[in-house]
């Protein structure tokens, strides 16, 4: 548990460390805005790209070796990012490390899934590893911010080397092997495509800020990816070792949870990203400032997540996750009246802990219904996939809201600009959540902790 829950605690901290450094990386290494975006989006994108194959590469070939193999990969591309003097080696860094991650994290999951049995013990490690990732994603802003304001920028990745090498040791030492399935045979084209097939249709989204919707530039790598997905789609029906089998969406519990979470994915990802945005480029905060600020979000992120299988006993796990939801878009809708001059209290504590703490309610109940109704066999697949999922609709709701911010952003200037453009973004995600909570309403099937899918 601690070592899996180390590994998950990293991949996670990533994401979020990088934001409160965002602002510094420009400087520093003189990026545009669209430069700034990929840094986070190179390693979101890799990183549900290639969640899938690392699921399926952990359930045919060993889950401790493909949790060693993707935090070693990890590791170095972290070091390769702490070290890089142009944008395109950070950029570059940051591919690599999301691939490490997507080998990793499905792994960390597995392990859990299947080493506790089904029901309240199983319920309990989920909810602790979802924890973990939880914090780590809320306390990244607070180390970024350390790190950032006391050393410089590169060490929120170089930090992740001797962590990374610490649980690699331990995981050699302590973890046992185990595997579902006999061939090994993975389904690489099938990665690749839908990793290049979700980073064009990013890309082309992220054009229309500068281009405009009906701009070749915009149009044709949204076209192309969207291609590419459906080519994706065509290998998985034909192919013997399919990365994602069609028929698991079959089961309603899957295709139902999964369809939630892009869309919540794509709404909550962006929050810690805007956040940080506004509380430097607007409020004028320092890195220490915005990660202390961070702090609270933290703590509630882990209290929702470890009160979520509590609840889940009492209400069951649809409710659970329309509540939290519900919670989430609340606090969306009071962060979209930020201001120029916006107030800790009123403008980032309130509204962030209700975000932060909704977000915690919903990711566990939601985990818990798409894994429930797999095979063993399937285990590690499906926890690839709602880890895609929610990584997925990230990447593409980064990609749409910041386009959504740029454009409001530029009509005015100063400050006022600025929050405006970063409030629209936050209530425009509102709106994503809210078809989030009517989807979980309708599709969702009852379940209680323990108990199947109905």
């Amino acid at each position: 548990m601690l070592l899996v829950c180390a590994g998950q605690f990293l991949v996670v901290l990533d994401v979020s460390v990088v934001n409160v450094a965002l602002p510094a990386m420009r400087s520093g290494l003189g990026l545009s805005e669209l430069g700034l975006q990929w840094i986070v989006n190179a390693y979101v994108i890799t990183f549900a790209g290639f969640m899938l194959l690392g699921g399926r590469a952990a359930d045919l070939f060993g889950r401790k070796r493909i949790f060693v193999l993707g935090l070693a990969l990890f590791t170095v591309a972290s070091l390769a990012g702490g070290l890089a003097q142009q944008p395109w080696q950070l950029i570059a860094a940051r591919t690599v490390q999301g691939v490490g991650a997507a080998v990793l994290s499905p792994a960390t999951l597995t392990i859990l899934t299947t080493s506790f049995p089904a029901g309240p013990a199983r319920t309990r490690a989920i909810a602790t590893w979802t924890a973990v990732g939880a914090g780590g994603g809320a306390v990244g802003g607070l180390v970024g911010g350390v790190l950032t304001q006391y050393l410089s920028w590169r060490w929120v990745l170089l930090i992740n080397v001797p962590v990374g090498a610490l649980v690699l040791a331990g995981a050699v030492t302590w973890l046992t092997e185990s595997r579902q399935g006999a061939a090994r045979r993975l389904d690489v084209p099938g990665a690749l495509l839908v990793t290049c097939g979700l980073g064009l249709v990013a890309y082309g989204i992220v054009q229309t800020e500068t281009h405009g919707w009906g701009s070749a530039a915009a149009l044709l790598p949204l076209a192309a990816g969207l291609l590419v997905v459906a080519v994706f789609v065509a290998v998985e029906a034909r192919t013997k070792a399919p990365l994602m089998p069609l028929g698991l969406f079959r089961l309603r519990s899957v295709s139902s949870a999964n369809a939630a979470m892009v869309l919540a994915g794509a709404a909550m990802f962006s929050m810690w990203y805007f956040l940080s945005l506004y509380v430097q480029n607007v409020l004028s905060y320092t890195p220490l400032e915005a990660g202390l600020s961070f702090i609270p979000h933290s703590l509630s992120i882990v209290l929702g997540s470890k009160l979520a299988p509590r609840l889940m006993n009492r209400v069951g796990a649809k409710t659970l996750a329309v509540t939290g939801a519900v919670i989430s878009l609340s606090g969306m809708l009071w962060q979209s009246t930020m201001t120029a001059h916006g107030t800790y209290l009123g403008t980032i504590l309130g509204p962030g802990v209700l975000m932060a703490l909704g977000a915690g309610l919903t990711a566990t109940p939601t985990a818990a219904i798409a894994t429930s109704g797999a095979d063993p066999a399937d285990q590690g697949l499906v926890s690839g996939l709602i880890n895609t999922s929610r990584q997925m609709g990230g990447a593409l709701g980064l990609s749409v809201l910041s386009t959504i911010a740029a454009a409001r952003i530029a009509e005015g200037h100063g400050r006022t600009a600025l929050a405006s453009g970063y409030g629209l973004a936050f209530g425009s995600g509102a709106i994503v959540l809210a078809a989030s909570v009517a989807l979980m309403l309708l599709a969702l099937p009852r379940r209680r902790a323990g108990a199947a899918p109905s």
